[in-house]
């Protein structure tokens, strides 16, 4: 197999064995989504963290600052243009389509990663609109990164829960009204790495964004 079919296959089998939830809101927990080495390799990315001072619980705060998987990057690291491959393929999307509910087809393909660093923080909100389908994979190795995951919120704003943050773990949710998730105020003492994948809708103006900004998805 090439690395694309490796990351295809990986995350087909993480995806097979997720933990489902349907409190706060409905959810999956995976365990080696990405597998050790294609997680290394991406967390061995040679991208430094922004020098920012506040997100104001947002991180479209610093849009410029931002990391994605487009053209040039894909370009430029073969582990990117494999993820980004392998998260196109109407395999992937036809499996997630199944497993989750979602419909995908027609959707776009959009891929971030998170370089996080002491003081940053998001607010609760829920990523309903253009976003189809949200998954966040952690790839951070320090000792207390485990405490780093996503904070699962109630509907009335109560703290649910917190998604434990391993390395190469990760949760996935299908947006909507209910699905109210964050990232509070906590000490992170190096650089909390993660990749965030979503599906986007056609009114996404971000096109830059986009993994194939010219080429939607459609399930297999």
């Amino acid at each position: 197999m090439n690395l694309t079919e490796d990351v295809e296959h990986g995350f087909a089998s993480s995806l097979g064995k997720a933990r489902h939830g349907s409190e706060p809101f409905g959810h999956w927990v995976l365990s080696t989504p990405f597998g050790p080495e294609v997680a290394r390799e991406l967390a061995a990315l040679p991208f430094a963290p922004p020098s920012i001072a506040d997100t104001n619980g947002r991180r479209e705060t610093h849009n410029s600052t931002r990391i994605f998987f487009d053209e040039g990057r894909q370009a430029a690291h073969l582990v990117c243009r494999a993820v980004a491959e392998a998260f196109q393929s109407g395999r992937t999307v036809g499996l997630i389509e199944r497993t989750t509910g979602a419909s995908l087809s027609g959707m776009s393909l959009r891929i971030e990663y998170c370089l996080d660093t002491e003081g940053f923080w998001l607010e609760p909100h829920t990523d309903i609109g253009a976003k189809r389908f949200t998954m966040l994979i952690y790839l951070s190795e320090e000792a207390d990164s485990a405490n780093w995951g996503t904070d699962l919120y109630n509907p009335d704003g109560a703290h649910y829960a917190r998604v434990p943050a391993d390395f190469d773990t990760g949760l996935i949710f299908i947006p909507a009204a209910n699905t109210w998730h964050g990232f509070a105020p906590r000490p992170i003492s190096g650089v909390r790495r993660s990749i965030i994948i979503n599906y986007v809708g056609p009114e996404w103006r971000a096109r830059h964004e986009l993994a194939f900004p010219d080429k939607a998805v459609g399930a297999g």
